[in-house]
């Protein structure tokens, strides 16, 4: 057994080197004159002697790429492999894909046996699917449509089925009725264009059907839920119209639990900036209390958002589970459908119009 006491020149500790201190002493105390004796360090790379720890590294001046490392091949070049690539300025969400449960074709007849006697000329070319109203308008300004052979000079000319419309030298042709059923996900709006370059509920849905659809009315934003697409243009006017008193129920988380009598304040009726509101029920989740159902016949901006401000809470979720009739049964956020044809003539009757014939195409 060693009788090696700690610290003698015999003793080692497990795990550990025997250090020479002396030997670091005096090379701290070389370095020290040294530096007396040339004056303040620069930042440049030296020899294997000198101390890398007290280095800075100075960014360099943007254009200049001297002081930046490059991977590169045999060539010299930058190796494309390690090149950094830029960022799409447009985020794009997923495409929303067809429902299982939807009709595999679409539901559509003829519109000219159902429009009006006349119609307007930017909407007869919208109708058509050659571009929107505005753009018709455009056109017709320009002297790029004519009516009949004649070359259209009035923005509010009205044509009628048995009219023939030329755009740029197209003869045109209205569009069969098409209906789908979207069931929207966040950060989508529901517009047809977008100045941002956001993600829009055509989009989502633009491998749906070669036609030219419309959303009928809007969900905000970040609000999921129904929303129909279509080019029955009647039909989307009278949807949206507060004298049809079409049904819309959401599904409301808020941030807080709101309790028995706000809800019933909330059904009895509250007044808001733009004039009272009373919805039609109001009725809280039993399995999730934060969660509550409302239903309303109105469709003023952001209604629901501030029926919750009005008592002190935030929406945290908002998602529309029925319209006119239509439920999201069956229908998973970000996936569509196409109507089937007793749901379009179900929706016709909500606001008086006339049912579509579907076999008057087959006979």
């Amino acid at each position: 057994m060693s009788n090696d006491k700690p610290g003698s020149k015999g003793s080692k500790k497990p795990g550990k080197r025997n250090i020479n201190k002396s030997f670091f002493e005096k090379h701290k105390k070389k370095q020290s004159d040294d530096r007396e004796e040339s004056g303040p360090k620069k930042h440049t790379r030296s020899g294997p002697g000198s101390d890398s720890r007290s280095k800075k590294r100075t960014r360099p001046e943007p254009g200049n790429d001297s002081g930046s490392k490059k991977r590169k091949g045999s060539s010299g070049t930058t190796d494309p492999r390690h090149a950094k690539k830029k960022r799409p300025n447009k985020t794009y969400a997923k495409k929303a894909r067809q429902s299982d449960s939807s009709p595999s074709a679409p539901s559509k007849t003829k519109q000219a046996p159902y429009l009006r006697d006349q119609i307007r000329l930017n909407k007869y070319i919208a109708h058509s699917g050659f571009c929107s109203r505005r753009e018709a308008d455009e056109y017709i300004s320009a002297g790029k449509v004519k009516v009949n052979g004649k070359v259209a000079s009035e923005l509010g000319m009205k044509v009628t089925k048995k009219d023939r419309v030329q755009v740029d030298g197209q003869n045109l042709s209205l569009e069969p009725f098409v209906y789908i059923l979207l069931n929207k996900g966040k950060d989508t709006i529901s517009t047809t264009n977008d100045e941002k370059d956001r993600n829009t509920v055509l989009d989502a849905v633009e491998d749906a059907t070669g036609y030219r659809v419309y959303p009928v009315g809007r969900l905000d934003r970040n609000t999921m839920g129904l929303l129909l697409l279509t080019n029955d243009g009647d039909l989307a006017h009278r949807l949206m119209h507060p004298s049809y008193r079409v049904k819309k129920t959401y599904e409301v988380a808020a941030n807080r639990i709101l309790g028995d009598d706000e809800l019933t304040k909330m059904k009895n009726g509250i007044e808001l900036e733009d004039g009272p509101v009373k919805p039609s029920r109001v009725k809280r989740d039993p399995l999730n209390p934060d969660t509550i159902t409302i239903s309303v016949f109105e469709g003023r901006n952001h209604l629901i958002r501030r029926m919750i401000s009005h008592f002190g809470a935030d929406v945290v979720r908002l998602k529309r589970v029925r319209y006119a009739g239509l439920s999201d049964k069956d229908l998973r956020v970000g996936r569509w459908r196409y109507l089937r044809q007793k749901e379009i003539n179900d929706l016709r009757k909500l606001v008086k119009l006339e049912t579509l014939d579907f076999n008057k195409d087959e006979a």
